[in-house]
């Protein structure tokens, strides 16, 4: 029982799957952050396009 518990400490299989997983999050985070503090501006931005578009 002491070498299935020793084992499962030692194996280092799946960490960089989750250490791949904890950088995506981090971006997904850091992206979300950008786009709501640049929210206006980018409305703004799509704003004028729609406009320009539907100007004869």
């Amino acid at each position: 029982m002491l070498q299935i518990i020793t084992r499962l400490f030692r194996d280092e299989e799946g960490q960089g799957l989750a250490e791949y997983a904890l950088i995506l999050v981090l971006i997904a985070i850091a992206v979300i952050v950008t786009l709501t503090s640049f929210k206006d501006s980018i409305v703004g931005v799509f704003t004028r396009i729609t406009d320009t578009m539907n100007t004869p």
